[in-house]
């Protein structure tokens, strides 16, 4: 078993670097990385080599993954000066010194996918800013696919270091399940996808800029885009003396195909992977589509874009029911089992993709001023969101479900600003907590063919009831009572017609 000591250990989510095993998949630790081998064991020390201060593993030569060069310590290797990247020198540690075209920066953590632009980015914060680059994945559910090989990927890059981070669990449940509560859409149709990942990531970010003793940060978001705001805003908001790097308004790369060229000019491997025609955002709670056809608001989507529901025709000819318990408006239990708040989410994906449930074709207001049209999947939340919605029509009174919706329109504003860390958002969040509290339950859905409909709901704290509200009369609710408060409450109306009528 491989001992990792190059990171101190954190609180969870833990942090580990990301090794594969001999058949490419990527296996963690707590805050060590296990590396499977059945030749013998590998063991992890925390040095650090000549550019990138990464571990160097010591090993038998059959098990070789990557060594350090002693050559290294006193100077940058020859792929380092092909690259372009600035002649320095570096300290015992391996550390450069000197300073890039634009500026010197000592260590920069970049938010890192493994595609094109990101990985782009490492060899030009490298040139620019004479900095070591440590990558930084968060897993907030966007699929294994898009997680495997990126140790490789950021390394054959130049990245001195690869963080990876689980973070679905605190995404589910410290950003999802709130705006769940508060009943946060944007604009009418928009669950919030991307807008909630972002702080989340962006605070883990933060976290690993202060383990690994970086100043600066990095994203690849665009100069167009929200994304941009919503990741500097956390960083403003949790460290503002942290550096903040953003290629996409700095450098001359106009598009994939300059970005190819400065690939190959820096010797990063350029993915294989085939470009996608649309831009996809894709998490635990949602996948959002742009792009291509959809920048034309009269065209329809086409069938196989589609990617976590399937089409509505092509649904089962039967429908499926569910039962979501709830407690003070959060879910936790589907059909009387309890799950975690991303295992909850992650079977309704499953169930509400199979029905087509939890497709949103929508042009909305981008922060930066722009309309742009997307098409985002949201399965699991379309079903909890309807769930939670309605057993708050048993449990909260008319006055204070009508200034929970008038709330709920300014918090999904701030979610969709990127203002998670706003002390607004944070009291708008203790309101409603408090208002929820009773909103304790279980609503019973049927799903059919996209749709979901509400078959019943019970609460022990159920305002309504049956003694009151049916046709008969009781005790409590005498119909005569009825004419008294139509002549009072309907007083103004009849003020104003006498007037008009000269009366």
């Amino acid at each position: 078993m491989a001992q990792l000591q190059a990171v101190p250990s954190v609180s969870s989510p833990k942090i580990s670097s990301h090794f594969h095993n001999r058949l490419g998949a990527p296996v963690f630790g707590d805050n060590i990385c296990f590396l499977k081998n059945s030749i013998s064991q590998l063991k992890v020390r925390a040095i650090s080599n000549a550019i990138s201060g990464a571990p160097v593993i010591h090993q038998s030569r059959s098990q070789r993954h990557f060594a350090q060069n002693p050559a290294s310590q006193s100077m940058l290797s020859e792929k380092d000066v092909s690259a372009g990247i600035p002649s320095s020198t570096t300290d015992a540690h391996g550390s450069q010194k000197g300073s890039g075209l634009r500026g010197k920066l000592n260590k920069v953590v970049l938010a890192y996918s493994g595609g094109l632009d990101t990985s782009v980015i490492v060899p030009w914060l490298r040139v620019n800013y004479g900095c070591d680059v440590v990558c930084f994945t968060a897993d907030v559910g966007q699929g294994v696919m898009e997680m495997d090989g990126l140790e490789k990927k950021a390394k054959d890059s130049g990245a001195c270091q690869l963080v990876v981070k689980d973070l679905k669990e605190e995404f589910v449940k410290d950003y999802i399940f709130p705006c769940l509560r508060a009943g946060a859409i944007y604009e009418r149709k928009y669950l919030l996808g991307t807008s909630m990942a972002r702080p989340v990531i962006a605070k883990a970010m933060v976290d690993v800029a202060k383990e690994v003793g970086a100043d600066a940060v990095a994203h690849g978001c665009t100069g167009k885009g929200n994304d941009q705001v919503r990741f500097e805003l956390t960083f403003f908001a949790l460290n503002p003396d942290l550096k903040v790097v953003a290629p996409w308004r700095e450098w001359e790369i106009t598009g994939r195909e300059d970005a190819i060229e400065y690939a190959k000019k820096h010797n990063v491997p350029v993915p294989v992977s085939k470009k996608s025609i649309y831009s996809r955002d894709r998490n635990l709670w949602h996948l959002s589509h742009e792009g291509d056809i959809l920048e034309d608001p009269a065209n329809e989507p086409k069938k196989d874009m589609y990617m976590m529901s399937v089409d509505p025709e092509d649904a089962p000819d039967r429908p499926e029911y569910l039962e979501i318990g709830i407690v003070s408006g959060i879910p936790v239990s589907l059909n009387g089992r309890e799950f975690s708040p991303a295992a909850l989410l992650t079977k309704l994906n499953e169930i509400g993709g199979e029905n087509g449930i939890g497709r949103i074709d929508m042009v909305e207001n981008r922060l930066v001023g722009m309309k742009s049209r997307g098409v985002y999947e949201t399965p699991g939340g379309t079903i909890l969101f309807a769930a939670v919605q309605e057993l708050e029509s048993l449990t909260l009174d008319r006055e204070s479900i009508q200034e929970k919706d008038r709330i709920a329109l300014k918090y999904a504003e701030l979610v969709y600003a990127g203002r998670w860390f706003d002390p607004l958002r944070k009291a708008m969040d203790a309101f409603m907590k408090e208002i929820t509290e009773t909103t304790t339950g279980s609503v019973t859905l049927k799903l059919y063919k996209g749709s979901v409909t509400v078959v019943a709901r019970k609460s022990p704290y159920s305002l309504y009831r049956e003694d009151i509200s049916s046709f008969e009369n009781g005790e409590i609710y005498n119909q005569a009572d009825a004419a008294g408060f139509i002549r009072l409450y309907g007083l103004p109306t009849r003020v104003r017609a006498m007037l008009e009528k000269g009366i």
